[in-house]
């Protein structure tokens, strides 16, 4: 049987990544963007995955899309919300609008997402739900304010949904990312990225496909008997 898989922001860096290792271990993808058509055009063209643009703070739209996704190819098996965006600036300096941009996308669309998947998979005891938090929602950061609440927001909510859904075979886990190369990191200065990567145990930057490969491990049938869990892959650099 072939699962059906969700992945938000899933045609550019670690979402690109997740989507590729999914579909590489045989599920069907759908990954989902918000807004650079040309780039999930070209992810499309180039790997064969379904995309499919929506606002994933928009609740009404994530109800909309999973429904249509269900009509047209089955009921949604694995859902990874990992869309996510940062609108850094100190508190002193962070808009009321900065701060409720991320937390409308990073966190409350993963209740929007669950909203729109949780029950049928409730409904057909089977279920894999995995959040991509954050480092710095763990440790914190100078600067993010809304990405480390919203990101802090997400391992609370996986373990509360994990409860709800143990039962039924839904099971809900988090990732916590440390600093991984990607696009979001690049327009960090040089001086900079040496003190991130100095602060790394490991010694590196991490790379998207050492996160998928956590991803597809939670999403797996092998993995039934985790839930409520944050595996941290982060080089080392924040323990706990």
């Amino acid at each position: 049987m072939t699962r059906i898989a969700v992945v938000t922001g899933g045609t550019r860096g670690i979402g690109e990544a997740i989507s590729l290792k999914l579909k590489e271990k045989g599920r069907h993808v759908i990954a989902n963007y918000g807004g650079n058509d040309e780039a999930a055009r070209a992810f499309s063209a180039r790997t064969g995955i379904d995309v499919r643009k929506w606002d994933v703070g928009d609740h009404q739209a994530c109800l909309d899309a999973c429904a249509e996704i269900e009509g047209q190819f089955g009921p949604i098996d694995i859902l990874v919300n990992n869309a996510g965006i940062t609108r850094d600036a100190t508190i002193m300096k962070m808009t009321f609008e900065q701060w409720d941009e991320v937390i409308r996308i990073d966190l409350t669309g993963c209740f929007n997402m669950a909203k729109a998947c949780f029950p049928n998979m409730r409904t057909r005891s089977w279920g894999r739900i995995v959040n991509v938090g954050s480092v710095n929602g763990q440790g914190g950061q100078i600067g993010q304010v809304n990405y480390a609440a919203a990101k802090s927001g997400i391992h609370g909510f996986t373990k509360s949904l994990a409860m709800e859904g143990a039962r039924f075979g839904v099971t809900a886990n988090a990732i916590a990312p440390g600093y991984i190369a990607t696009e979001m990191l690049s327009t960090i200065p040089d001086n900079v990225m040496e003190k991130i990567v100095a602060q790394i145990p490991v010694g590196r930057l991490g790379q998207p496909e050492e996160i998928a490969r956590g991803v597809e491990f939670l999403t797996s049938d092998n993995a039934s008997f985790i839930t409520g869990s944050t595996l941290s892959i982060n080089g080392g650099q924040h323990m706990y």
